[in-house]
């Protein structure tokens, strides 16, 4: 897998999201590995001196000090290390989290939610160790340089004769590397399709328990441990693999200098002490063993890195920098077309809804009649043709103002959490409590939440409420903001038919002032509309007052012969 230039951007460029304490463990580590280097000389010439009989007090005062440094420093890594991994980790998330919310729906429609939840979590903590782990490579490979050239200083002939070897060494790395790469990045797929798939049965679980197929589930959410099992196993064979051949290879290399060393000793060309120190060298030079580790960590954050590049080169939506001209909320779809994957949804649409009035859109299911209310808000762009309000095209205004214009209400609200009061009053600018409790009434939603204990300080994990009670919170969400465009998408088929009869006359009431687009399915509620637009084939087919639209056959068979106005 080639990494891509964003990929090295989001984590490998310059020094990551804490550059300081990524330099200060670069440092730390040279220094630890400095410190490694220096101590088999400073063992050497103390041995020497005392073999030698002479005072050798000083030099072994070094080494005890270059121990304690090295116990210093290994301590530092430490703490470096899992505080950069840290703050790495959490950087990746807050930033893949506002990328996620930034592209919208579409991310979750490509990703899944279970894969961008695995992304979130696992591979962006494998991601957060890529800084700690670079650092510790470039330690790995200044030891191996180091004791190379320790042993050139030593002696010529020594480092000459690790250099025959290290061609060899060279080729297991780098075929390691190519196969940890590939192995990993495999393994990481698949435990995204296993998240996948339980994220999916954890969303349906009362269909499961309903169908009574929870094993066959169960079966279906593993089905790709076998895959995940051999990837992994081929990962543990790739790293044995280049441990033992890093192994083979090593010790014969570390033997080669010991018996060169041995026979520069009889002739007297290098000391006992170097000798020793000799013996040390060629263990770091041709300690492979570290290098091994150190690529399998970092391509495993790799790998991650370039899953989630795979979020992060997901277009944002882009907002303009103009703002709304003072209107009644006029809303246009000129020449709307808009796709599902490779279906046409939408083809060429016109649609306008004066301002201050009420339009229901009604249609067969998969007619578009979500899209079309995405597209009203901005909560999705369309592939051709322009969404504007009060004449400005949407994609032109900023993100504050479009927001603060639109407000939508959906079939399944999302309560994210906190009190009743704060999800209610949820938006850019929180709604006052009095504002709160307004919206509430209107939307049927007061007398519920009062006889919660805590009434409107009751937190939304212990309220306990159905289907309906859920919609009225939602609806009462997009009452308790002033808003020139009202999105309703399917947000009243939960209620029972007196409760929706009663918003809906509130909607449309003379104290109204907003525009309202209301996704209905029922007839009742497209009869209360000011003008109904039929949605059929990807257009609208016809547009007028319910009244007039009923005379059609095709159009009562959207809501069902039967059933009354």
């Amino acid at each position: 897998m080639t990494m891509p230039s964003a990929a090295r951007t989001t984590v490998f460029g310059a020094l990551g999201p804490a550059p300081v304490r990524c330099l200060a463990l670069c440092l730390v580590s040279t220094a630890a590995t400095g410190a490694g280097l220096l101590l088999p000389a400073a063992l050497g010439r103390a041995l020497d001196l005392l073999l030698a009989g002479a005072p050798a007090t000083r030099w072994v005062a070094y080494c005890a000090a270059l121990v304690l440094l090295l116990a210093l420093f290994d301590t530092a890594e430490t703490v470096l290390g899992g505080t950069l991994d840290a703050r790495t980790t959490s950087w990746l998330r807050r930033r893949l989290t506002g990328h996620v919310l930034a592209v919208g729906p579409r991310a979750g429609e490509r990703f899944g939610p279970g894969d961008l939840v695995a992304r979130l979590v696992g591979n962006a903590a494998q991601a957060g160790t890529a800084p700690t782990a670079r650092a510790a490579l470039l330690a790995a490979l200044a030891g191996p340089a180091g004791g190379l050239v320790a042993l050139a200083l030593i002696d010529p002939w020594l480092a000459a004769v690790l250099l025959a070897g290290a061609p060899v060494l060279a080729l297991l790395l780098r075929a390691f590397a190519r196969d940890t790469r590939e192995c990993v990045a495999h393994y990481q797929r698949e435990q995204g399709r296993i998240a996948a798939a339980l994220a999916e049965a954890v969303d349906g679980h009362r269909t499961i328990r309903a169908a009574g197929t929870a094993e066959r589930e169960s079966a279906r959410i593993l089905r790709p441990l076998p895959a995940l099992s051999r990837a992994g196993h081929r990962m543990w064979r790739v790293q044995g693999r280049a441990a033992g051949q890093s192994v083979a290879v090593a010790p014969l290399l570390q033997l080669g200098v010991v018996a060169v060393a041995g026979l520069l000793l009889t002739r007297h060309r290098v000391t006992v002490g170097e000798v020793l120190a000799a013996s040390r060298y060629a263990v770091l030079a041709s300690g492979v063993g570290m290098l091994v580790g150190q690529l399998a960590s970092l391509a495993r954050a790799r790998a991650a890195t370039g899953r989630l590049t795979e979020v992060l080169a997901e277009p944002a939506r882009v907002h303009g920098d103009r703002r709304l001209p003072p209107g009644p909320g006029r809303l246009e779809l000129r020449g709307v077309t808009a796709r599902r994957g490779d279906r046409v949804v939408l083809d060429g649409l016109d649609l306008v809804v004066p301002g201050g009035t009420t339009l229901a859109v009604v249609g067969r299911s998969g007619a578009g009649k979500s899209l079309l209310a995405a597209l009203a808000g901005r909560l999705a762009d369309p592939d051709a043709g322009e969404v504007l309000l009060d004449g400005v095209p949407l994609r032109e205004l900023t993100h504050d103002e479009l927001r603060g214009a639109v407000r939508h209400a959906f079939d399944r609200p999302a309560l994210l959490g906190g009190t009743l009061e704060d999800e209610i009053g949820l938006g850019p600018t929180p709604a006052s409590p009095a504002r709160v409790r307004e919206a509430a009434r209107t939307a049927h939603a007061d007398d519920f939440v009062n006889r919660l204990p805590a009434g409107y300080a009751t937190l939304c994990a212990d309220a306990p409420r159905s289907g309906g009670e859920a919609q009225r919170l939602g609806l009462a969400r997009a009452f308790a903001h002033d808003a020139r465009l009202l999105v309703l998408d399917d947000a009243l088929s939960s209620l029972d038919t007196v409760t929706e009869a009663q918003i809906t006359t509130s909607l449309v009431g003379s104290g109204t002032h907003s525009t309202r687009l209301l996704i209905a399915h029922r007839a009742a509620t497209a009869a209360r509309a000011d003008a109904v637009a039929w949605l059929d084939g990807g257009r609208v087919r016809a547009a007028g007052p319910h009244e007039k639209l009923w005379q059609l056959p095709d159009y009562r068979a959207v809501f069902g012969d039967g059933e009354a106005t």
